[in-house]
């Protein structure tokens, strides 16, 4: 089982590389056969090629995320963040997302469901 600390610095990567656009190292956190939905409800995206896929739309974005609250228990992390786009010509969205990841033993991330809607989006 990963400890609570390498749980933490796994999800402290992952926002730092989704805030940096780099869809290629955020893939590289997922084991082989990990699996993503973002959001619940949506599609399930299954295995590190899939999930690259979904993450290629963070190139060229700027944004900035930041973590409201964290649990590290077991092999599983749940975290309140917040996602802060800039659109353009003045314009910001943020989304405030509720994520929940499971990792193996050395810390990779196997599965991760974000829970947000139209309801947790606000134009800045």
């Amino acid at each position: 089982m990963p400890s609570a600390d390498l749980i933490k610095q796994t999800v402290n990567r992952y926002l730092e590389l989704v805030s940096e656009g780099n869809p290629d190292a955020i893939a590289q956190l997922y084991t082989d056969d990990a699996t993503v939905e973002d959001p619940v409800g949506g599609e399930v995206h299954i295995g590190r090629q899939a999930i690259l896929g979904f993450y290629s739309g963070v190139i060229g974005t700027k944004s900035e995320t930041e973590i409201i609250t964290l649990r590290a228990l077991g092999h599983e992390a749940a975290y309140l963040w917040t996602l802060t786009m800039d659109l353009g010509e003045g314009a910001k969205m943020r989304i405030e997302i509720l994520s929940v990841m499971a990792f193996d033993s050395d810390g990779n991330i196997t599965a991760m469901k974000a829970y947000w809607g139209p309801e947790n989006i606000t134009q800045l």
